[in-house]
């Protein structure tokens, strides 16, 4: 009879909670029972646990074998207990005497011992650190394991390295953090446009306030180059911001070190994407393209193409920065604090308004081509922006450099005036915050009802007027929202007098 304890780490949501995994041997039957609530992977692990400790050279003890994964009333799923399920059998069968408190333990069993990554390390590894406990953990994810500077990491390719360590003959080396200073962003710039003064204008506003917006032109008039440029003009991540992006994409097990070491996210899916593959969800809840996107960009070409469920279902997360995600045994919660850029043609065939007379679109299937944006998700956009096409002069004239960089240097002041003044940007103040920071005068309330009334502005509309107003402002820089700010942000929603 032999009983072992260790400590591995479950996931749900963003939460790496604490799984204990207790082994215990006793006489009778050779069997081999997992309990607390093992979804089917963890379940298979005996298999895999088998072939390992046989390769190893340690067959399971012909025992009834009992592994429980505690708390009991939390569903397990993975296959990152393998390890831990491992080693504790080794250590009830064997009798070590290996000290175990103070470490957990993670990672996939290949049938030859080998040890595989599995999704959601970085988020195990900072709850290790934060019960200050050393973790060990597959090779394959020590990379994303390394954007923790203050964590103890032990990576291992076998699992005979870890028996080792414990052991104390042969010692695993921890892991060295890596940089936490995001690459240098090297991408487009913003003088490839040619043109388009007023929308790179709405891009900069855009950037500096942490606004949506949406773009609506002709084909080829360069909304996706637009889009395709602001991460470029956004600030660095922060090594706390870099840390949550990482762990999200652990999650969603992509490449977390690539996710936190460059730029802001920018994430572009498809217009078939469903609203799962948006707003996240399955059976075991994982992020969608919208927790990916958190604290960069999610655009969306192609706007009216999307379905209209997955659409519709953005306006929550939009307003709150969280998406909640709930199922019949568990609830997972993700950050969804992403910047909305859209793109779309005027009309079905795309040539509406741009000079010419290519449009055949009847007045019925321009109504219908409009109707599958619904109001409130339009009204979420704070800038809303109609491009015409490029004269050919312009497209052969010589670009400026480095425009991004310059637009880059303001939107980097202006973020910061904002975070200084109340600690969060424009586009996320509160109604009370709100108008604390832009009174209206005289004049500049008359201008704001008359837009309200003449272009039926809803309450949310006129609140986003003046938090674009605030942002322009915060550009200027001026510390005070005049009429002109205020003008300029009602012309930056000229889709309400079009839509």
């Amino acid at each position: 009879m032999g009983l072992a304890r260790l400590t591995s780490r479950g996931q749900r949501g963003m939460d790496a909670y604490e799984v204990i995994v207790e082994i215990h041997l006793a006489g009778g039957l050779p069997t081999f029972t997992i309990s607390g609530l093992p979804a089917a992977t963890v379940r298979e692990s005996r298999d895999r646990v088998r072939a390992a400790l046989q390769t190893l050279g340690s067959p399971l003890p012909v025992s009834r074998i009992t592994a429980h994964l505690g708390p009991a009333d939390i569903p397990k799923e993975g296959s990152r207990f393998d390890l831990p399920i491992a080693l504790g059998v080794l250590k009830a069968d064997k009798r070590y005497p290996w000290q175990t408190d103070a470490t957990e333990f993670i990672g996939e069993l290949a049938l030859n011992g080998e040890l595989r990554p599995v999704r959601g390390v970085l988020p195990a590894v900072l709850a290790a650190r934060d019960a200050q406990r050393a973790i060990v953990i597959p090779a394959a994810n020590a990379p994303e394991a390394a954007l923790v500077a203050d964590a103890t990491v032990y990576p291992a390719r076998h699992l005979s390295e870890v028996v080792a360590h414990l052991d104390e003959s042969s010692l695993l080396e921890a892991l060295q953090p890596a940089p936490t200073v995001p690459a240098p962003y090297s991408g487009l710039d913003l003088a490839d446009v040619r043109g388009q003064i007023a929308a790179k204008r709405a891009l900069i506003v855009a950037a500096a306030g942490g606004h949506n917006l949406l773009l609506v032109g002709p084909p080829g008039a360069g909304k996706s180059m637009l889009a395709q440029r602001l991460p470029g003009l956004l600030p660095p991540l922060r090594v706390e911001e870099m840390l949550c992006v990482a762990s999200i994409a652990s999650i969603a097990a992509q490449s977390a070190n690539e996710a936190a070491l460059t730029r802001r996210p920018f994430r572009a899916p498809h217009h078939s994407a469903s609203a799962v593959a948006l707003v996240g969800g399955g059976g075991s809840p994982r992020p969608g393209e919208i927790s990916l996107a958190h604290l960069g960009v999610l655009f969306l070409d192609e706007l009216p193409e999307f379905q209209r469920s997955a659409l519709e279902a953005l306006r929550e997360p939009l307003e709150s920065g969280i998406i909640t995600i709930a199922r019949s045994n568990e609830t997972a919660q993700f950050p969804a604090a992403f910047q909305l850029v859209a793109a779309m043609n005027p009309c079905p065939c795309g040539y509406l308004g741009d000079g010419s007379d290519r449009c055949r679109c009847s007045q019925t299937r321009l109504e219908r081509y409009r109707s599958r944006l619904s109001g409130p998700l339009l009204d979420r956009f704070d800038l809303q922006v109609e491009l015409s096409p490029v004269p050919l002069e312009r497209i052969a004239a010589p670009a400026p450099d480095d425009e991004s960089a310059a637009a880059a240097r303001s939107v980097d002041a202006a973020r910061e005036r904002q975070l200084t003044r109340g600690g969060i940007l424009n586009a996320r103040l509160g109604d009370r915050a709100l108008w604390q920071e832009v009174p209206l005068g005289r004049e500049g309330r008359r201008l704001l009802i008359r837009a309200a009334e003449r272009w039926r502005l809803s309450a949310r509309g006129c609140t986003r007027v003046l938090k674009v107003a605030r942002t322009i402002a915060d550009l200027a820089p001026t510390p005070e929202v005049t009429v002109a700010h205020i003008a300029e942000a009602i012309q930056l929603r000229c889709l309400d007098r079009a839509l």
